[in-house]
């Protein structure tokens, strides 16, 4: 049987998973530092800064919910500090 190989599989612009995953940590001090200013930060806003790219948006979201921040869900779609 074959299996994906993460290394080798394109994603969008011809980058690895592992190239995704670098740019979205490089991304998330950005954002970090909207949502102390602002208070929160919108998914749509954090969807035009990646590009549209879905990968590096969905790895950007996951880190923001690792580093302790409150990701929401379909009904609210913004990202903000836990209290």
């Amino acid at each position: 049987m074959d299996s994906c190989d993460r290394r080798t599989r394109a994603y969008r612009n011809g980058r690895t998973f592992d190239q995704c995953r670098d740019i979205a940590e490089a991304m998330n001090p950005e954002f970090k530092g909207i949502i102390e200013h602002n208070g929160k930060l919108l998914w749509s806003e954090i969807l035009d800064k990646v590009d549209h790219d879905e990968i590096v948006y969905k790895l950007t979201l996951k880190f923001l919910r690792r580093d302790g921040y409150d990701i929401g869900n379909w009904q609210i779609p913004e990202v903000k500090k836990f209290n």
